[in-house]
């Protein structure tokens, strides 16, 4: 779906509809069952849930505190009910969605990590946006791949349920349609058989979210997610795999673990495990195994987020305005257990609503301090090591000319609420401690295959307020 900008038209390139999954999930939820309205009507509530229409007025059961949403589910308000759990995003300026089926009654709402069809539903909708967005740029063959998506979706979802999410590895003519493979054993999502000398491929990312505030009043908050990326050329039209994760003595367990459909069986427990919950004694804490029949194509075997104890960088950050001239201070230090050896490490300190700097002072304690060719953002490259001290600092002072057009506003940070943001990245380390033994791997296939593992720890909105302002109430909600 695309909401144009320029006629505000709405545009409807395609959708499909199951029948048959539409009356097994009336089977499933009983007197629960929400019936789906007519497309028109689906499509303009999904588009009043999402805020792209009538966002100017207040509507307590879409924008009441009570409904922030930490997800891409949402409850889509009907004239037959509450239609749940609807699975929607942006990308691009498209909207992307579906309903999966929900084999149970709906009330109370089941725990999203029992649907399975949501994980089947994302990897289709992902699936889609990889074959669409390399098109977005050119009108007429985005339009075009609309035109097949159709097609695509009878081979790749014939009957609701999907069977080959690689939408790209689709032929578009019902003329070019190769038959399916004749081994039964062989699972519909690996779409084709891998021929040459086995080897796999595993690499876990690891994101670190940070606020940190140095206040008494605002508590920093920081949250670690990853994702174990997997690659396996392996011979068989159906090879078993069993990939197994370990952590440190006493680290934090994994939490809210997500996994691939092609997992063909998991511990229960290591699922039920949420950063939602205080943490127990009973909290599964590994190893973590999960034994699949790998996809042709790389994928995301899982997903998962833990509660580390602290964050990798501790920062302080003081603005404050004296006369016509701003003077800024910088404290960073690495946290003991981090391992010194960086990639890339800086910090941005952008100035919002003010001009280009005209004067800059300066001192830094390691690594070098530019100025941004816009003038309005300092980079200070720290390096790839800090100091034996595991602490460094900038100190100076700025001061502006005459605000143009072009330098950067926000109606946030205004005055003296500003911040730092820090990038880095790290290989071969992870916050969690988490790591692929590879000897640990078992590939029930003939041949002894390459494996190689890596893993890596990379920041992502990773921001260190101004103590000497109030930090903006927007921000402090973005972890909770």
């Amino acid at each position: 779906w695309e909401k144009t900008n320029s006629t505000n038209a709405l545009l409807f390139p395609c959708h499909r509809r199951y029948p048959t999954v539409e009356i097994r999930a009336k089977t499933f939820n009983g007197s629960t069952h929400v019936p789906v309205p007519s497309d028109s009507a689906f499509l303009k509530a999904l588009l009043f849930a999402l805020r792209l229409i009538d966002d100017d007025i207040f509507v307590e059961h879409r924008d009441t505190c009570t409904r922030i949403n930490h997800s891409s589910v949402y409850s889509v308000r009907t004239e037959g009910g509450d239609l749940w759990p609807v699975l929607a995003f942006q990308k691009s300026g498209l909207i992307y969605a579906c309903l999966p089926l929900v084999e149970e009654t709906l009330e109370p709402q089941p725990p999203l990590l029992t649907v399975s069809g949501l994980s089947q539903g994302l990897a289709l909708l992902l699936g889609i946006v990889e074959y669409i967005s390399p098109s977005r740029k050119n009108e007429a063959e985005m339009n075009a791949k609309i035109g097949q998506l159709r097609n695509l979706l009878i081979q790749a979802c014939p009957l609701g349920t999907p069977l080959n999410t690689n939408i790209r590895s689709l032929n578009s003519s019902f003329d070019d349609i190769q038959e399916m493979p004749t081994d039964k054993n062989q699972p519909a999502w690996r779409s084709n058989t891998y021929k040459g000398k086995p080897q796999v491929n595993v690499c876990i990312t690891e994101k670190v979210k940070c606020m940190q505030y140095d206040k008494g009043d605002d508590v920093d908050t920081w949250q670690v997610y990853g994702a174990v990326n997997c690659k396996c050329d392996i011979e068989g039209p159906a090879p078993n795999v069993t990939l197994s994760l370990n952590l440190p003595t006493n680290a934090p367990p994994l939490q809210d673990i997500v996994v691939h459909y092609c997992v063909t069986s998991v511990d229960p427990a290591m699922l039920m495990s949420s950063s939602i919950e205080p943490l127990d004694d009973s909290v599964y804490n590994g190893p973590y195994k999960f034994p699949f029949i790998p996809p042709s194509d790389s994928f995301n075997l899982c997903y998962y987020t833990s509660q580390v104890p602290v964050p990798p960088i501790l920062g302080r950050y003081q603005l404050i305005e004296e006369g016509t001239q701003l003077k800024i201070m910088v404290n960073l230090k690495l946290h003991e257990s981090i391992k010194n050896s960086f990639e890339y490490c800086e910090a941005r300190i952008p100035f919002f609503n003010r001009g280009p700097i005209a004067q800059l002072e300066y001192k830094v304690s390691c690594g070098q301090l530019d100025l941004s060719r816009e003038k309005s953002l300092l980079v200070w490259s720290i390096g790839q090591k800090f100091p034996k001290s595991l602490e460094v600092s900038l100190t100076g002072t700025v001061s502006f000319g005459t605000a143009g057009k072009e330098h950067p506003t926000d109606y946030v940070c205004t005055g003296n609420t500003a911040y730092v943001k820090l990038y880095f990245r790290i290989p071969d380390f992870t916050l969690t401690g988490c790591y692929v033994d590879q000897h640990s791997i078992q590939i029930f296939a003939p041949g002894k295959p390459k494996i190689t593992a890596s893993w890596e720890l990379i920041s992502s909105d990773y921001y260190i307020w101004n103590s000497k302002a109030p930090a903006p109430m927007v921000y402090k909600t973005l972890l909770d």
